[in-house]
């Protein structure tokens, strides 16, 4: 199997088109719903995140490949962010918009900032528009200035920036004050931003994130990392989120290279290797990678974007150490989704999610506000910068 070069036509003859498909050239920015059956809602609102993430993607894809088109769809969701998500009252990027780039949901979500940052921040190295860069490093002094406490970052906030409840990112049962998911998206984002800035505040940032990451989030005794925390990061479930875990192990190791400090590399490398090796240990199946296990009692429905990110946690694994068993599992995780999660119904793309038996979820949409190229986009972005052509 070569997988690297089906990675990369699934990239090519399915993945772009299909987003590029979803263009909206009347009201600006990305189509925001298609049910399973594949009807696209032309009128469903538009998720600010959905549209980062996609604007992300195509610059993204575009610093590979090179296509101008590609840096064409690009600048379109460039635009649409620039234009309609900012708040230009009170700062801060809205949640989603209607149809027609009116806000629909007002509320500021660190997490959705943190989004932004990561679309304009890969749009700027992509086209060079200095515009981009300076919205990026605003919304950065944003989420320091207002999402903050003396602790660390807070979740939600009302368009005037307010706490507010955390409905949006908490998950079986609890109400989170702060998670893991935004810390390790802000991370995620500020690593983008530093790479393309070197600003020294945005360096220190990402110092004390991976800290956090360190010495609150990682859990030694387990060997995972917690989810959900009061504002004192005390856990408030047992949960082990694996496909948040190998996304973090890939994640943290490119925020400490990008980096460049051997004291955040060693301090790091030795937690993200533990990570791969549970998930690894644990949650792979020989075929595909589960999705959490909660008071010890596994999710057994497989998701579309925990597989893509065990990919590249595996690759990332085997690179680091050269164990040949986690770059064969990365192929059989490729297998499966070329099998299962690749919908090779016309005008689709991946489904959302599998039952066990590698059926699909019925009556799972195919885009959705959190559903785009984000995860599957990068994992064919990442594996064609990793690996040798014919590998």
């Amino acid at each position: 199997m070569n997988m690297r070069n089906e990675i990369q036509k699934e990239l090519i003859d399915a993945i772009i088109p299909f987003w590029e498909a979803l263009g909206d050239d009347e009201y600006g920015g990305f189509y925001g719903y298609m049910d399973y059956d594949l009807n696209l809602d032309k009128k469903a609102e538009k998720g600010c995140i959905l549209n980062s993430r996609i604007t992300w993607f195509f610059a993204s894809a575009y610093k590979a490949l090179k296509d101008p088109k590609l840096l064409d769809e690009a600048a379109h969701g460039y635009e649409f962010l620039k234009e309609y998500c900012i708040d230009r009252e009170y700062g801060g990027i809205y949640w989603s918009m209607n149809y027609d780039g009116s806000p629909k949901d007002t509320t500021k979500h660190t997490y959705n900032q943190a989004f932004s940052i990561y679309a304009l921040s890969a749009y700027y190295e992509a086209s060079g528009d200095s515009e981009a860069l300076d919205l990026a490093l605003q919304l950065f002094h944003t989420i320091e200035e207002k999402c903050t406490d003396e602790g660390g970052y807070l979740e939600a906030f009302t368009r005037e920036f307010k706490p507010e409840s955390n409905d949006k990112l908490s998950e079986n049962g609890v109400l989170a004050e702060r998670t893991m998911n935004t810390l390790l998206h802000a991370l995620e984002a500020y690593t983008e931003l530093y790479k393309v800035s070197k600003d020294s505040k945005v360096k220190a940032r990402l110092e004390w994130l991976l800290d956090v990451f360190a010495d609150k989030v990682y859990n030694p005794e387990l060997k995972r990392q917690e989810v959900f925390f009061d504002k004192d990061y005390n856990s408030l479930i047992d949960l082990y989120s694996y496909g948040h875990d190998i996304e973090t192990s890939w994640l943290l190791d490119r925020a400490t290279e990008v980096l460049g400090e051997a004291e955040y590399t060693e301090k790091i490398t030795k937690i993200t290797d533990i990570l791969a090796e549970q998930i690894y240990e644990l949650a792979f199946d020989g075929h595909s990678v589960l999705t959490e296990c909660e008071k010890g009692v596994p999710y057994t429905v497989r998701v579309w974007w925990v597989q893509a990110e065990s990919i590249v946690g595996f690759i990332n694994a085997y690179q680091k150490s050269g164990d040949k068993k986690y770059y064969e599992a990365a192929e059989k995780v490729w297998e499966y989704i070329k099998e299962y999660f690749i919908d090779k119904r016309p005008g689709s793309e991946w489904f959302w999610d599998l039952n066990a038996d590698g059926t699909p979820r019925v009556g799972r949409p195919i885009v959705e506000p959190w559903k785009c190229p984000y995860h599957n986009g990068r994992m064919c972005l990442e594996i064609m910068s990793r690996l040798a052509d014919g590998k």
